[in-house]
């Protein structure tokens, strides 16, 4: 899952990229309003992280303007401010989900799995693909009962496969929502993964369609 963090605060939205990141997500951060819409218009993310108080735009009317452009992504704020008329503006403009500073991380990152759980198609916190079991909450994948030892990256690409699951998946697509708008690298970085992938949870379990992408298929 890609993420977009926008905070004026550059130590914390780097500790927040650096600890998102380590929990498998592709992670963008930039720290003015406007520099914020610009990015959130650009790129595909699958939820956003709004500070209030920001240069160029606040939070408020970042929010707001997405939301008027059709932006569905799940909206998580941070302000520095307290009291529930704050919480209730928020809210208002169209953000999910509020958090006050100085809050526990443990928390955000709790607030942000179960905003990507209940957004839109492939919400369930446990898929079940054939004998796969992706647990998206505890991020931990099983086949025939048995877990399977994933890392971070490996766990994110085979998200992106099982919220589709039956579809097809192209390597684009992956890219997009598992690494972040600075990776600039070799695009066959997917086919390392999906050999990964396919070494520890079987063959036969993604299939490649030429010229399009990668399929996860129900294998017993």
């Amino acid at each position: 899952m890609r993420l977009l963090i926008v905070e004026d605060e550059k130590r914390l939205a780097l500790s927040l990229a650096k600890g998102l990141t380590a929990e498998g997500f592709a992670v963008d951060a930039v720290h003015d309003g406007l520099e914020g819409l610009h990015r959130a218009r650009e790129g595909s993310y699958d939820l956003l992280i709004l500070d209030i108080m920001l240069p160029g735009m606040n939070g408020y009317r970042l929010c707001a303007t997405l939301r008027a452009e059709g932006c569905e992504a799940p909206i998580l704020m941070l302000t520095a401010k307290d009291g529930e008329y704050d919480e209730a503006e928020g809210l208002d403009t169209g953000a999910d989900d509020y958090l006050t500073k100085p809050f526990s991380y443990v928390v955000l990152v709790a607030r942000v799995r179960a905003l990507l759980r209940r957004r839109g198609t492939g919400a369930a916190p446990v898929l079940t693909i054939g004998a796969l079991s992706v647990d998206r909450a505890a991020r931990t994948v099983c086949r025939d009962g048995v877990e399977a030892a994933l890392t971070a990256k490996e766990f994110a690409v085979l998200e992106q496969l099982a919220v589709r699951a039956g579809e097809v998946v192209s390597k684009a697509e992956i890219l997009e929502h598992v690494w972040d708008f600075a990776y600039d690298g070799d695009p066959n970085i997917v086919e390392v993964y999906i050999s990964a992938l396919r070494r520890k949870l079987g063959p036969r379990t993604i299939t490649t369609v030429r010229g399009a992408g990668y399929r996860l298929v129900a294998r017993a």
